[in-house]
């Protein structure tokens, strides 16, 4: 009997040693991280419109007085890493300058918006007043971002603008579909960005150019060029092409 106790004790003080409550904390940022993917995409493929060729091999100075926008740093830096890119040499002062690149920004931000099918909330007035319930069949939120980005160049000695420079617009999406109640279904730029960037291997398509500068300054309007101050001119060849290049 003894034993038979000592072993009950035993399992009892195992069992309250073995069992216990467990706390996770979790926290978020002040900015979740689908909007910050959000208004990055959207600079990416502004920039993806930008032809940087004309700077190879000059040395870049980025004036950016006039950007001012929420991810300013991120913006700012995507510009200096398409100019390493085409072989620029970006310096921190005017002065030791070839060109000048002055950055601007018409808008970099999000939007939202809510769509159903389906039977909204409503309350139907007589003797017996009955409330109807809201009936989603399908229903889709989606959230943008958008970013309207404007470059011009021009020569660090003389001031003589480089081309028409111009603007690139662009927008990203995120959306998110549920049917009766199960979901949420995904699609848009944002995760079609997140899938490919999982998979190994992918390549990514480049956008067509369509903002463009010249090397040299433009003294005389050039016929074969492209204006990109009103809109776009077809060059002879069919594609484009920088101010400068014959």
């Amino acid at each position: 009997m003894r034993c038979w106790q000592s072993f009950c004790v035993l399992n009892l003080l195992l069992l309250v040693a073995g069992a216990g409550c467990t706390t996770m904390k979790t926290t978020d940022t002040a900015r979740t991280a689908k909007e910050q993917l959000l208004i990055s995409n959207a600079v990416d493929q502004a920039l993806d419109k930008i032809d940087f060729g004309a700077f190879s091999g000059r040395a870049v100075f980025l004036q950016d007085k006039y950007v001012d926008c929420i991810d300013k740093n991120y913006l700012l830096g995507s510009i200096r890493h398409r100019a390493f890119g085409v072989g620029a040499r970006v310096v921190d002062k005017q002065e030791d300058a070839d060109i000048v690149l002055e950055a601007r920004v018409g808008s970099v931000g999000t939007d939202n918006a809510e769509m159903f099918i389906g039977v909204p909330k409503m309350n139907v007035p007589g003797p017996i007043p009955i409330s109807v319930p809201e009936v989603r069949l399908l229903t889709r939120a989606s959230q943008t971002g958008t970013a309207k980005i404007g470059l011009v160049a021009y020569d660090a000695k003389s001031m003589e603008p480089l081309g028409d420079g111009g603007v690139s617009l662009a927008r990203s999406d995120d959306n998110n579909w549920f049917v009766f109640g199960l979901g949420p279904y995904q699609n848009g730029s944002v995760r079609n960005e997140v899938a490919s960037s999982l998979r190994s291997g992918e390549n990514k398509s480049d956008v067509p150019n369509r903002v463009a500068f010249s090397r040299t300054p433009r003294r005389s309007t050039n016929s074969n060029g492209i204006r990109l101050t009103s809109g776009i001119e077809e060059a002879p060849d069919n594609r484009y092409r920088p101010f400068g290049e014959n």
